[in-house]
């Protein structure tokens, strides 16, 4: 029998990629005290003096409002600016810090947090404003560019097949050449590809993400067969990512690249044993995405960074996609389905590149009349309505949505323990809103007793 023990070659790797891993981070490191010297210099001490914070409201690209509404709900974020006691500011947005986190960095300098590990949206506005302080780009404070121009991709949610072509057509004429969504059971796979394969420019791409979602227990005959779409590009979380060795099988069979989001071992024997293409970080803050980037680099492996926001997102992702060496995937952020920013500069994909910015810090201003704007404005909310399901053999499926507490369920329904689904049922979704109809109102009285129905017409 076979030893499942590690053996010295596999125990030296480990050693030698962590220790590579740790050497990695020195260079960062050294880029940032040089930058912080150049701004003691000219400027003197930088000091953290007010710290703005807003809430906006910005509205969704017309053509993408009735999905994503009926998704999500209307869209919102927390835009931070960071004031300073030599006259410079920088730009941060995410989530809502509370105030106790706000009150750490008053009274510190931007460079007391490097590989900030605190907040997200925070370590923009520190990187920020070190560039803008040492007049560099904020790629140099990472260390040198291994890139000018940065793969990007396009996002939208699963839905009928002729809005999905209508999505792959409208992102192509704006430069994307890469589309990521999330399957869900609520619509055919193949039905959707079939519509989209009719308008894709050659060279568009599809990045498949399944969520981990078990297609009858079964993803891996899925995913081949999608993988036979002449537009089908990657497929991100098609296994649960303990399954290593499922994983390394996946990839012995499947011509294409495949990712895994996230990792339940901290990238240690599934990068060893290289059970992926490829990794995306989504979601950690900026200290754990240095290390990561020190261990892929070390392993040779490619990963890509997920931060979702507006534009300040999208110029801090480029900016580190540009200076760790493995960053090699598209990335994504969102932005592109917003419909205005805060910032008075536009990053947009040519032939699914952006350019690197050489501005100071991230190469973007604020605009204080479309920050009140968006501060002020209220994109409508979107009333409960009822997710109606017709299969091809008659039968109709409801379920009563109230997003945004139901947005995840379109993607992950068994986390209601309702009914399995998959992937390529023989059927068809669309939002039925109130009507005024003695119809409507009936069903919707059922849903709230019963949460989901089933019946044949």
């Amino acid at each position: 029998m076979k030893s499942t023990q590690p053996n010295r070659r596999q125990f030296l790797t480990t050693g030698a990629i962590g220790l590579t891993s740790t050497l990695a981070m020195v260079q960062p490191w050294k880029a940032v005290m040089a930058a912080r010297k150049t701004s003691d210099s000219v400027h003197g001490p930088l000091t953290i003096t007010d710290i703005e914070k807003h809430e906006i409201h910005p509205n969704y690209v017309d053509w993408h409002h009735y999905k994503l509404n009926h998704f999500y709900g209307p869209s919102k974020r927390t835009i931070y600016v960071v004031h300073t006691n030599k006259g410079f500011y920088g730009l941060g947005e995410g989530s809502n810090e509370p105030q106790e986190v706000l009150d750490k960095y008053i009274g510190t300098s931007p460079f007391d947090w490097v590989g900030d590990e605190t907040s997200i949206p925070m370590a923009k506005a520190m990187y920020d404003l070190m560039g803008k302080a040492a007049q560099v780009p904020v790629y140099k404070l990472f260390g040198q560019r291994y890139r000018r121009w940065v793969p990007v991709g396009s996002w939208t949610v699963s839905t009928h097949p002729s809005a999905m072509a209508e999505a792959v057509e409208k992102y192509s004429a704006m430069g994307y050449t890469w589309m990521k969504y999330h399957l869900s059971p609520f619509e055919n796979v193949f039905d959707q590809l079939e519509a989209m394969e009719r308008v894709a420019p050659k060279g568009f791409k599809l990045h498949f993400d399944l969520t981990r979602f078990h297609h009858y227990g079964h993803n891996a005959d899925l995913v081949e067969r999608i993988s036979r779409s002449p537009i089908a590009g990657c497929f991100e979380d098609p296994l649960d990512p303990t399954d290593i060795d499922d994983y390394i099988d996946l990839r012995k069979s499947i011509r294409l690249p495949i990712l895994i989001h996230g990792s339940k071992i901290q990238y240690t024997f599934d990068v060893l044993r290289q059970a992926a293409d490829g990794y995306i970080i989504g979601h950690a803050k900026l200290g754990i995405v240095m290390r990561r980037a020190g261990l892929f680099a070390a392993a040779n492996v490619p990963f890509t960074i997920q931060w979702v926001g507006g534009q300040i997102t999208r110029a801090m992702v480029c900016h580190m996609q540009a200076a760790f060496k493995t960053a090699n995937f598209h990335f994504g952020n969102g932005s592109e389905i917003l419909d205005s920013d805060v910032v008075k500069e536009r990053l947009e994909p040519v032939n699914g590149f952006l350019r690197v910015p050489e501005g100071p810090g991230l190469g973007v201003t604020l605009d204080r009349e479309a920050l009140e704007q968006l501060k002020q404005n209220r994109p409508p909310e979107q009333p409960p309505y009822i997710l109606r399901t017709r299969f091809k053999n008659g039968t109709i499926m409801y379920y009563l949505m109230r997003p945004p507490k139901t947005s995840h369920f379109m993607v992950l329904p068994h986390r209601w323990r309702l009914i399995p689904m998959s992937f390529d049922s023989p059927l068809s979704t669309d939002y039925w809103d109130d009507d005024g109809t003695p119809e409507y109102r009936a069903m919707f009285k059922r849903l709230e007793a019963e949460e989901m129905v089933l019946k044949t017409e």
